[in-house]
């Protein structure tokens, strides 16, 4: 393995995952499903749809928090929040950290979180409790509904006394994590960081909104395994869904010191912003160039060297073509022999906890050597004319790998990541 350092600063790499996801909870459930093109994508259950025009999502349907949180945490901790315990509890365990180790090291262990809603839950029971039934809240209402929640939890759970923050850039929120999560460690503040993200808000009121957004696949109820549609001509918006990743990145030096195994280098990130539209995107995609080349640059990796791309691929009318257009514009050539799949057509969009969940299916790409598909492929788009690898997974060569999140407000994120 090369040096633990690169241009003076310490390389870092993963070392731990933790996954809860439509599709299964747990590294094995997931990445197994991803690769025999499952679908996570259902009818929703657990409330009365029948006034909405979505009536599906990406639910975790075998999620008992009992597993992982005694009877009062669970009553205290919203069920982003619980994802993410429990996520994080899995990445420790992954990891082969002790509880010892963890207390050694508390002060020097970071934690970052990425998220778009986090709380919801609590802030909507709070507003029911004093609009509709007129009395006082619960005394956590107002905490609980905190976007830096799942930081808390997550960081009490892993005693982790060090730096810590939580990313709320939509649904670029737990990729720009994953990197900011890494500058912690190249600024030599941490050795050690929980990141990842999470998001728990499949509920009446956002369906509704992004329904009235027009940006929800329409006209799937009856048949929800179709609906997520990423690069396809009859894509027809996005599916919402829950769920959540969390993992643990390391310097190398502290890493091997400690013995640990090592799933993937992280090599590079960049964040942008479009400045265009509040929820329409740079029509040239500029936002998503910008990204992409800065992270390929702080990676210092050609275009050329790219060897697989999991794409935001929401399956939205403008988003897959503009993301197709703004991939073409960075590695030139290169992209018309650049796989491209989108983890979203199996799980659908988990908004801020996308990026996580998608980057460890970048990790386990590099570990096995397989692309996982693309599923709902059936009818090309002229504007989306790049290798989407269709419905099948493929055994492929790859060292190299770019993950992209954009999201509302103009937020762009792109993490390189590295076979080690």
């Amino acid at each position: 393995m090369e040096t633990v350092q690169r241009n003076g600063q310490p390389r870092i790499v993963v070392t731990g995952l933790g996954v809860i996801s439509p599709v299964g909870i747990g590294i094995d459930h997931y990445w197994n499903a991803l690769k025999s093109g499952e679908s996570g994508i259902r009818e929703i259950t657990h409330f009365d749809t029948s006034s909405l025009n979505v009536q599906i999502a990406g639910q975790v349907p075998d999620f008992v928090p009992e597993d992982y949180l005694d009877k009062k945490q669970i009553r205290r901790m919203e069920r982003s929040s619980q994802f993410a315990v429990a996520a994080a509890r899995m990445a420790i365990t992954d990891a082969g950290l002790t509880v010892d180790e963890l207390e050694a090291n508390s002060e020097r262990t970071g934690v970052v979180i990425g998220t778009a809603f986090a709380g919801f839950d609590a802030a909507r029971r709070g507003l029911l409790d004093v609009w509709v039934h007129k009395r006082k809240p619960g005394p956590y209402a107002i905490v609980s509904s905190l976007t830096n929640m799942p930081v808390f939890h997550v960081a009490y759970a892993a005693r982790a006394t060090g730096p810590s923050n939580a990313l709320t850039t939509a649904c670029a929120a737990s990729t720009q994590a994953i990197g900011e999560g890494s500058e912690l460690i190249r600024r030599g503040v941490a050795d050690m960081v929980f990141t990842g993200g999470v998001e728990a808000v499949v509920q009446e009121y956002t369906l509704a909104g992004f329904d009235a957004m027009t940006t929800l696949a329409r006209h799937f109820n009856d048949r929800p395994a179709e609906a997520s549609r990423p690069f396809d001509a009859d894509r027809a918006g996005f599916v919402l869904s829950e769920g959540g990743a969390i993992l643990i990145l390391e310097s190398l030096e502290h890493a091997m010191q400690r013995g640990a195994k090592i799933y993937a280098e992280v090599k590079g990130h960049a964040a942008s912003n479009d400045a265009y539209h509040l929820v329409a995107i740079d029509p040239e995609g500029k936002g998503a160039q910008r990204a992409m080349r800065w992270a390929l640059e702080d990676a210092q990796v050609a275009p050329e060297q790219v060897d697989y791309i999991n794409a935001h691929g929401t399956a939205t009318r403008a988003n897959d073509a503009l993301e197709t257009h703004a991939i073409k514009e960075v590695l030139g050539d290169h992209a018309y022999a650049t796989p491209i799949s989108s983890t979203k057509s199996m799980i659908g969009h988990v908004l801020g906890g996308a990026g996580a969940l998608e980057a460890i299916a970048c990790i386990m790409t590099l570990q096995d050597q397989v692309i996982h598909p693309t599923i709902n492929y059936t009818t090309p788009d002229p504007k989306c004319d790049l290798d989407y690898v269709p419905n099948t997974a493929r055994d492929a060569s790859v060292n190299i790998v770019m993950s992209n999140n954009f999201g509302l407000g103009g937020q762009n994120a792109s993490l390189v990541l590295a076979r080690v």
